[in-house]
């Protein structure tokens, strides 16, 4: 295998205890922000290369983001590495009990081409918190973008702990067939089911960052105006290639005869009246991709935009009106810079359309009621929610980023990144003396012995609460 090498290297550097000292972690993410600052032309470059990325864009979700997840991690690592202490029982209450924050090992992470530098640097950063190894296979897809990470960034890490690996399919399969300790992928949730099943012959744990067609709910009591805006530009942004853009809208046919003309001045507000030569709206990465988003045209009625050029990968700002459940459209994740609306009776229609389909990556509900967009949340399930905004949830290192079901498995973003490259070890540290105390627990057997054992060592409900 061409990387069985590279991998036991990486073991070898963990084995020896190299990552584990908090100050060799702060080195290193400290590298990591170094690499933000002093490559930041670099990456706007080469994401406006890979697919026409907006300096504005690139530079909040591949720079800014990456630095406040940096931020929040050096300012809190010395609490999240301390050992946890916890509750103990009569029998244990002379000795430790507390959770070891331990390193996974030497981990894997496989990151996509939409946001080729934050959605690898950001589980980066909460693998090397914990004072893990780790390889870094970045997408060939956006092919500028790898070229940089795989040229640059062993500048900034320890080489003996970190390395870059550029691959294809047949390469990453390769790669899979080593033993990690852990992998992290971010993609869609047919290779996701590739990577768990190579996951599974070396029982490696996985965290899955999927997609998904993500419902945005719109009610009739709301600010039209507001929610084209919040929607056009959680939509659009990045050309639509964002596994949390709202994937359709759904809504009543008065709304949707509300929404359209709203929604065509927010497009016409944010690029112009010819979004092609816009230099705030990006294209789409490759040919293949582009041909793909441009069949889904087909659904529906377009009702805003439709345009198309195929040498430019350039697919217009879209909304597509009367679209049916059975339509191309709404058979998988867009993925591009298309709207469907999909006219729905009222909210409960909704909520049952939305649960009959794969739990989403993202959920969305825009209401002037608040009570409307409290029942989408607790009568549905998705990785995260947003009401009355699109995206914004994701900028928070306070939250879980992560889906459920169809659209992934395990959670990231701020502490929960730590937590995720953290195996939580269980640990009792037991006085040496006092040996009386055990001798209920030794045979033989007695109906006294299990009444100490049963009063040292039960716990009792307490009495009951109300949820207000």
């Amino acid at each position: 295998n061409p990387y069985a090498g590279l991998v036991s290297h990486l073991r070898a550097a963990w084995l020896s205890g190299k990552t584990r000292p908090m100050e060799y972690r702060v080195a290193q993410l400290e590298a990591l922000g170094r690499f933000l600052d002093e490559k930041k032309q670099e990456i706007l470059e080469a994401t406006a290369r890979d697919m026409g990325k907006p300096a504005f864009e690139a530079y909040f979700s591949e720079i800014l983001l990456c630095k406040n997840e940096l931020n929040d991690t050096l300012n809190n690592l010395c609490h999240w590495m301390k050992d946890e202490h916890v509750d103990k029982n009569l029998v244990t209450r002379l000795d430790s009990a507390f959770i070891r924050k331990d390193p996974y090992g030497v981990v894997l992470i496989i990151s996509p081409w939409n946001y080729p530098i934050h959605l690898f640097l950001v589980p980066l950063i909460g693998a090397i918190a914990a004072g893990n190894c780790v390889v870094i296979k970045p997408s060939e897809i956006s092919k500028n973008t790898e070229k940089l990470v795989a040229e640059v960034l062993s500048c900034y890490l320890d080489n003996d702990c970190f390395a870059v690996v550029t691959a294809g399919v047949q390469e990453t399969t390769q790669l899979l067939e080593n033993k990690f300790d852990y992998i992290f992928f971010t993609g869609s949730p047919s290779v996701g089911r590739i990577i768990m099943t190579a996951a599974a012959k070396h029982l490696t744990p996985v965290t899955l960052e999927l997609g998904g067609k993500n419902p945005c709910y719109v009610s009739d009591t709301c600010d039209v105006q507001n929610v084209a805006r919040r929607v056009a530009w959680g939509r659009f942004y990045n050309a639509g290639q964002t596994c949390i853009a709202p994937d359709y809208v759904l809504c009543t046919l008065e709304m949707q005869e509300k929404l359209m003309p709203a929604l065509r001045e927010a497009i016409t507000e944010f690029f112009g009246p010819n979004p092609r030569e816009s230099p705030d709206f990006g294209r789409i990465i490759g040919d293949k991709q582009f041909r793909r988003i441009r069949a889904l045209l087909c659904s529906g009625r377009v009702a805003i935009g439709g345009q198309t050029d195929e040498k430019e990968r350039y697919i217009a700002p879209t909304v597509l009106a009367d679209v049916l459940p059975s339509d191309p459209a709404m058979q998988e994740e867009i993925f591009g810079p298309i709207l469907p609306i999909v006219v729905v009776a009222n909210m409960d229609e909704a909520i049952d359309f939305i649960n009959a389909r794969p739990r989403p990556l993202a959920l969305y509900a825009f209401s002037c009621d608040s009570k409307v967009v409290n029942q989408v949340l607790e009568r549905t399930s998705s990785g995260g929610f947003c009401g009355n905004d699109t995206l914004m949830h994701v900028t928070l290192t306070s939250l879980p980023f992560g889906g459920i079901g169809n659209s992934g498995l395990g959670m990231y973003h701020g502490k929960f990144t730590f937590n995720t490259f953290t195996h939580h070890r269980g640990c009792l540290h037991r006085n040496m003396g006092l040996e009386a105390l055990n001798a209920p627990r030794y045979p033989p057997y007695s109906q006294q012995k299990l009444g100490l054992m049963t009063a040292t060592f039960e716990i009792k409900r307490r009495g009951m609460c109300t949820l207000l």
